[in-house]
């Protein structure tokens, strides 16, 4: 690692989220803070219209730690991973939302996980404060794409993971694919875990969840 480059860098994808920033990024700091500047977090607004990239400009002017990436329109979660991926710098990657569902205080037990040997760490949000018929969709898609793939994890679909360096280095995102990345990863020989995590209650705005990504 060359000096002054980060260690740990959280990539944050996000579409109309601004009133959750200002709180989640006060939230990565306060956990990242004994890694000093050894940490950036990246900010993916993939199109959004609420005034989301005005908030990550203050954001940034306030701490040289946040870098914020820009669509002129939504592309999508893997585009917007597959962008983040490639600003980041830190050897170890960070993803969750930015709906302060996922919450940064979990992250050092992903970086314990990580220290045992594993390459990616998936969380699972074994207590959803989602509606039900989302909770009902997620474990009909973690059932069969665990019987399918030979994969053993009870939440692919959840954003909060951990990855070494080497793992995001070989994903090539496009379309749905940010969905089976444990299951990229392990076809690839890296070792996957699961650690299960908290889930809270959506504060502000809504789910940009809707049916049309089923058929996707």
């Amino acid at each position: 690692m060359m000096a002054g480059q980060p260690e740990i860098s959280v990539v944050i994808p996000l579409y109309n989220e601004a009133e959750s920033l200002p709180e989640l990024h006060t939230a990565l700091a306060a956990v990242l803070l004994p890694y000093a500047d050894r940490w950036e977090v990246v900010f993916v607004d993939d199109g959004s219209t609420d005034g989301t990239f005005e908030v990550l400009k203050g954001l940034r002017e306030g701490d040289k730690r946040v870098k914020a990436i820009r669509f002129r329109s939504n592309q999508g979660k893997s585009v917007a991973l597959a962008a983040g991926f490639r600003e980041a710098q830190g050897e170890i990657v960070v993803t969750l939302d930015a709906d302060l569902q996922d919450d940064p205080k979990e992250i050092p037990r992903f970086l314990r996980k990580l220290a045992e040997g594993v390459d990616l760490v998936s969380g699972w949000k074994a207590r959803r404060h989602d509606p039900w018929s989302r909770r009902l969709l997620s474990a009909i898609f973690n059932r069969v794409t665990s019987g399918l793939t030979g994969v053993k994890l009870h939440d692919f679909n959840c954003g909060f993971k951990a990855y070494r360096r080497s793992v995001i280095d070989e994903l090539r995102l496009h379309g749905e694919l940010h969905r089976f990345i444990p299951v990229l990863a392990s076809w690839r020989g890296f070792k996957v875990g699961e650690i299960e995590v908290e889930h809270h209650p959506r504060k502000y705005g809504r789910s940009k969840y809707g049916a049309e990504r089923i058929p996707r």
